[in-house]
């Protein structure tokens, strides 16, 4: 199986897992504590998925080219993504969207541009250095592509805070 492959497979499997987190969930459960809440989680995953594989494209990032971000009441900063330093606990607590469809409308988008640029990536394309300065060493792709994936599986923990089974049965592993 190519690399690539697999990196999708990984974002595909927690896409699946949101979207079925999300189907029960009240508008309440969406922003209850412990903080930062479900639904600045589930933002926050699609709008770093949005600017890492948009800036590995080399196109303008879907939040902002789409509108995305003023649907999100948000401001249209390509720096904007919530990582790190970026937001505040108060800047967490005063997004209160509760919208599920909105929430995995944006999850889907960045999930198919993700799609369509790994269909493109090929083994060899893996150990291609990227332009980062501000990495020291500079990272290859395919190490960029292992930080996404291990930032998902960060969220998938933080989304196992909700008292549920959210695992597809079809996407179960043996």
């Amino acid at each position: 199986m190519e690399s690539a492959r697999l990196v999708l497979d990984a974002l595909g499997r927690v896409r699946d897992m949101v979207r079925e987190a999300l189907k029960d969930l009240s508008p309440e459960e969406l922003l209850a504590p412990p903080k930062p809440h479900i639904a600045w989680l589930v933002w926050h995953l699609s709008r770093v998925q949005d600017a890492n594989f948009s800036g590995l494209m080399e196109r303008p990032q879907l939040a902002i080219a789409d509108g995305w971000h003023a649907r999100f009441a948000m401001p249209p900063d390509p720096k904007d993504y919530g990582s790190g330093h970026r937001h505040t606990p108060a800047q967490v607590e005063a997004f209160t969207v509760t919208d599920k469809q909105l929430l995995l409308d944006y999850l889907d988008a960045v999930f198919a541009r993700m799609k369509s640029y790994l269909s493109t990536v090929s083994n060899a394309d893996l150990n291609r250095v990227l332009n980062e300065p501000q990495y020291q060493p500079l990272p290859t792709l395919g190490i960029r592509l292992a930080s996404v994936i291990n930032r998902e599986s960060a969220t998938r923990l933080l989304l196992g805070k909700i008292d549920k089974s959210f695992m597809p049965a079809s996407r179960r592993s043996p």
